[in-house]
C-alpha cells in the first residue's frame, strides 16, 4: 500500500541532511525565485505573496507532507483560479478560499482517500493541463506586448483576446525586446546548458535589457516589497465570508489533490521512492493553512520544481526545507532588487513555462493511438478555455465514463446455447463472460431473448463473467420468469463468491451441475 496504514506520519520525522541536500536545496531555490513572482503577478496579487507562498507553504510542504522530495509553492496550474477568486471576492476572500482548501485537503488526507484521487484519467490531465497553459498565455499577452487598454482586461479567454486585439496599435516594440530577451536566453540555456538556472537568467538578462530599453517593472506596478514575513493573522470567518469562498476553495481542493498527487508520484518515478498520499494530502493541507495565515495563497506540490529537487541530489525532506530557508533569506536580503524586474521579463518567463506545460508529444500520440481517448482530451480542454478548470474536469469525467461505459459493455456476452456435455439431453448450457451490467444487459438480453429451446434446465455458466451489478442479477431473474412459466428452470452454477452474493434473491446459484 502507498497510504500510511497505521496513521498520519509527516516527511520530518524521517529528517536527515546530507550536503546533496543544501545543493538540492540552493538549486530549487534559485528556480523557485523567479517563478514564485511571476505566477503571483500573473494571478493578480503581489510577487511578495508568491514568495510568502512559497517560503511559508514549500516549508511545511516538504516538512509536513508524505514525499521525501516533493517541493511545495505557487503553482502556474492555479493562475486562472486564483485570477478569478481575486477578482470575485478580494485577497483577503482568497486568503480565506485557501485556508478553507486546505483543511479539505486534510480532511481527504484522514478519510483516506489519496489513492481515490489519483485516479483522475490521463486524457482529463492532458486536456485540462492544455487548457490551462493557453489561459497563463493569453492572460500574459498585455504585459509580453507593452499593450495599453481602454477598457479593464476581461476575464474570458476570448473577450480578452478580443480587446487585446484592439489595443494591438498600441504595443510597444522596447517592451518586446524586453520579453524577447527573456525567452531567448532561457530557451538557449535550457538547450545548450541545461544545468545553469534558465529561468533566473533569463530574469536577469531581461533587467539588464530594461536598463537601456524602457518597460514597467515591478516597483512601478507594486512598489516596494516588504524585507521579511508579515505577523500572521486570521481572515475574517464570518458565515457570509465563508460562503462566498467555498466554491473557490472546492475549486483549489480537486486541483491541488491532483496536481500534488501527481508531482509526488513523478519523484517516486525518478527517485525509486513510494510516498504516503493520504499523509502527502494532510501535509498539503497544513501547508495551506499556514501560507494562508501570512497572507499567501494556494500551494500545491509543483512537478518541474520537484523534478529539478530529485535531479539536484536530494536526499530527503531537508532540500525542500532548505529551499524555503533560503528564499527567506533572499526576502530579507535583497527584496529591493526584485523592483527592478520588468514585467516583460515574467511574462516572458510564464509564455515559456506555459509552452512547456503542454505534453505536446503525449498530445499528439494519444491522437494516433486512441480517437475516442483524444476526444476526451480535446472536450477538457475546449471546457476549461471556453468555461472555467471545474467544468472542463466534470465533462472529462463524465465523457470518460460513458466511453469506459460503452468499451466495457462489449465484453458482457452470452454465448450461443449448446447442450451438457455432462448432463442429459433435456439440460442446455449457456456461457457468459466478461461484466454483466447495465451497460451490457441490452446486449446479453437480445442474446438471450433469441433462445427457442425449451430445455428441462438452463445453466447459466458464470465461470467467466468477471462482474455482476443488479440490473445484470434482475435480467438474469426476468430471464428465469420467462422460462419458468415455459417448464424451463434456470440456475447458475460455477459463480465466484462475489458473483454470487450479487445474484442472491434473482436465480437459483449452484457450485456445479453434477447433482442437478
Amino acid at each position: 500500500m502507498c497510504g500510511g496504514s497505521m496513521g498520519y506520519r509527516p516527511a520530518f520525522l524521517d529528517l536527515s541532511f546530507d550536503l546533496k541536500d543544501l545543493q538540492a536545496g540552493l538549486t530549487v531555490a534559485i528556480v523557485a525565485l523567479p517563478l514564485s513572482l511571476a505566477i503571483a503577478i500573473a494571478s493578480g496579487v503581489g510577487p511578495d505573496r508568491g514568495l510568502v507562498t512559497a517560503i511559508v507553504g514549500g516549508f511545511l510542504v516538504s516538512a509536513m507532507g508524505g514525499s521525501r522530495h516533493q517541493i511545495g509553492g505557487p503553482a502556474g496550474a492555479f493562475i486562472v483560479l486564483v485570477a478569478g477568486c481575486v477578482a470575485a471576492i478580494g485577497i483577503d476572500g482568497l486568503i480565506l478560499a485557501t485556508m478553507l482548501s486546505g483543511a479539505m485537503l486534510a480532511v481527504l488526507g484522514l478519510l483516506r482517500l489519496g489513492g481515490t484521487i489519483r485516479l483522475v484519467p490521463y486524457p482529463v490531465i492532458l486536456g485540462f493541463t492544455a487548457g490551462i497553459a493557453v489561459i497563463i498565455a493569453a492572460s500574459q499577452l498585455r504585459d509580453l506586448l507593452g499593450l495599453t487598454l481602454s477598457v479593464p482586461e476581461p476575464a474570458a479567454l476570448l473577450p480578452k483576446l478580443s480587446a487585446l486585439w484592439q489595443a494591438r496599435a498600441t504595443a510597444d516594440p522596447q517592451v518586446i525586446g524586453v520579453a524577447l530577451t527573456a525567452v531567448a536566453v532561457i530557451v538557449i540555456a535550457q538547450r545548450l546548458a541545461p544545468r545553469l538556472p534558465a529561468l533566473l537568467l533569463g530574469i536577469v538578462a531581461a533587467t539588464l535589457a530594461a536598463q537601456v530599453l524602457d518597460a514597467p517593472s515591478v516597483f512601478d506596478r507594486f512598489g516596494a516589497l516588504p524585507a521579511g514575513l508579515p505577523m500572521p493573522m486570521l481572515p475574517a470567518l464570518d458565515w457570509a465570508s465563508v460562503q462566498a469562498a467555498l466554491p473557490f476553495a472546492v475549486g483549489f481542493t480537486l486541483l491541488g489533490a491532483i496536481e500534488s498527487l501527481l508531482s509526488a508520484m513523478v519523484a517516486d518515478q525518478m527517485a525509486g521512492t513510494r510516498m504516503r498520499p493520504d499523509d502527502e494530502l494532510i501535509g498539503q493541507g497544513l501547508a495551506n493553512i499556514g501560507a494562508g495565515l501570512f497572507g499567501g495563497f494556494c500551494v500545491t506540490g509543483t512537478i518541474a520544481r520537484t523534478a529539478t529537487n530529485v535531479k539536484a541530489g536530494s536526499r530527503g525532506p531537508a532540500s525542500g526545507m532548505i529551499h524555503a530557508a533560503l528564499l527567506l533569506a533572499f526576502l530579507i536580503v535583497a527584496a529591493p532588487l526584485v523592483g527592478a524586474i520588468p514585467l516583460a521579463g515574467l511574462a516572458g518567463l510564464l509564455m515559456v513555462v506555459a509552452w512547456k506545460m503542454i505534453e505536446w508529444h503525449a498530445m499528439i500520440s494519444l491522437t494516433r493511438i486512441d480517437r475516442a481517448e483524444a476526444g476526451v482530451m480535446a472536450a477538457t480542454f475546449l471546457g476549461v478555455i471556453l468555461h472555467d478548470l471545474t467544468t472542463g474536469i466534470l465533462i472529462g469525467m463524465a465523457l470518460t465514463g460513458m466511453l469506459f461505459i460503452a468499451r466495457m459493455s462489449r465484453e458482457g456476452t452470452a454465448h450461443a446455447p449448446a447442450a451438457d456435455p455432462d448432463g442429459p439431453a433435456d439440460r442446455m448450457v449457456i456461457h457468459l463472460s466478461g461484466p454483466v451490467f447495465f451497460g451490457s444487459v441490452a446486449r446479453i438480453e437480445g442474446a438471450l431473448a433469441r433462445i427457442d429451446a425449451h430445455p428441462r434446465l438452463l445453466l447459466l455458466d458464470m465461470s467467466q463473467v468477471t462482474l455482476i451489478d443488479r440490473s445484470g442479477a434482475q435480467m438474469i431473474r426476468d430471464l428465469s420468469d420467462r422460462l419458468a412459466r415455459r417448464g424451463t428452470r434456470v440456475v447458475a452454477v460455477h459463480a465466484r463468491p462475489v458473483l454470487r452474493a450479487g445474484l442472491h434473491g434473482s436465480v437459483t446459484v449452484a457450485e456445479d451441475s453434477a447433482r442437478l
